[in-house]
């Protein structure tokens, strides 16, 4: 008896099956990769990718965060996340704010949080597009999950860019002030802090006068922060020198 032929599928259903099999395959090398990032230090990100390409000398020197002074973290966290610890990954308040307040300015304002800017820098490419930021949402919400508050900050420490090429506190900190993340003071710390808005365009070692205000309100918020004794989920980071 002769076997029936099975009917062929018609090129749609051929596209869906690939399609789907490419979003499978997307996911799960995205989980993959994030969740190897929880342990292993990045060994590049795709901002530091876009200026190799671009022929610019990337200095990037990976350190513990335990070997990372106090004061960088704190400052930081004043100057672009102070709610780091309370939300998971969106800062929906800050975003609200965010909204009517570019109502009337001619320049708008981010509300990006700490954990954003690394799933941005770490993951991603330049530019503004609701498809762009979505991803970073996908990204964001899947480091909350699998990564711990101390994770997120000890990477965007390491891979935030704070001069042109330079990236991170321990390169910032040898090239701006010749010293390791590890010994920043206060004044340092949030200098480093006041260039992250736009790290090629101001310098730390070279301090305009509106680095220079913006490094005195740092300082204000790391105070009112807590100044010398600032917690980590809940866990001392340390008593920072003066």
């Amino acid at each position: 008896m002769a076997r029936r032929k099975r009917p062929k599928k018609s090129w749609g259903r051929r596209l869906m099956g690939l399609l789907r099999k490419t979003a499978a395959l997307v996911l799960a090398g995205t989980i993959a990769m994030t969740l190897l990032f929880r342990w292993v230090a990045p060994p590049t990100s795709a901002f530091m990718l876009q200026q190799r390409l671009s022929g610019t000398r990337v200095d990037y020197r990976w350190v513990p965060l335990d070997r990372i002074s106090p004061h960088a973290a704190l400052a930081v966290i004043a100057s672009e996340d102070q709610n780091f610890f309370d939300h998971w990954g969106l800062d929906v308040k800050a975003i609200a704010d965010a909204i009517r307040d570019n109502r009337a300015r001619s320049r708008p304002r981010g509300a990006s949080t700490i954990s954003q800017q690394v799933a941005k820098n770490l993951f991603l490419w330049p530019g503004r597009s609701y498809v762009r930021k979505g991803v970073e949402v996908y990204f964001t919400l899947l480091m909350e999950i699998s990564w711990s508050k101390r994770r997120i900050l000890e990477v965007y420490l390491n891979i935030a860019e704070m001069g042109t090429g330079v990236f991170g506190v321990e390169a910032a900190g040898r090239r701006f002030f010749h010293k390791p993340a590890s010994r920043l003071n206060r004044r340092e710390a949030a200098t480093l802090a006041a260039v992250l808005p736009s790290p090629r365009r101001m310098r730390a070692d070279r301090p305009s006068d509106y680095v220079k205000r913006r490094t005195w309100q740092i300082r204000q918020q790391m105070n009112a922060l807590g100044g010398s004794a600032f917690f980590r989920g809940g866990r001392s980071l340390g008593t920072p020198g003066p």
